[in-house]
């Protein structure tokens, strides 16, 4: 598993199309035309196995994409600002994922595709025993 997201990772610097055929291609995840992502679009994904578990404990789920091994969930553009998410989650800049036949299996009841990025990201580090962090740029000016 880590080696295919350590694949898909390096595979980004390469110029060229990607193959959507390829096995260790990627795909970028498709909303449905109802919803539009007016914040920009990227993803953040976490091994099947926590899927419903995350699922059922986030207060507001937007898009869920999942295929047989990893849970993607549609965060605003940016949602990594300041924050590293911790292993095994992994962010998907613009929502490009590992092309698995990921479909989409929950859509929201609101007009908007997006999952509130922070709930999500405290989860994870929940599930994962990782505490909280983050950087706040500008911070300590003098009075």
């Amino acid at each position: 598993m880590l080696r295919t997201m350590a694949t898909l990772l390096s595979a980004r610097g390469r110029p060229g199309p990607v193959r959507q055929d390829a096995p260790e291609g990627e795909i970028r995840l498709s909303l449905p035309a109802s919803l539009p992502a007016a914040l920009g679009c990227d993803a953040v994904g976490v091994p099947a196995r926590h899927g419903f578990r995350l699922m059922s404990r986030l207060p507001g789920n937007g898009c869920v994409f999942a295929d047989t091994d990893w849970w993607w969930w549609i965060v605003p553009a940016g949602s990594d600002a300041d924050l590293r998410w911790p292993l095994p989650a992994c962010y998907a800049v613009e929502a490009r994922v590992p092309d698995r036949r990921p479909r989409l299996i929950h859509r929201p009841d609101t007009t908007s595709p997006y999952t509130p990025p922070i709930p999500l990201y405290l989860m994870i580090c929940q599930l994962t025993g990782v505490a909280p962090a983050w950087s706040v740029p500008g911070v300590g000016t003098p009075l």
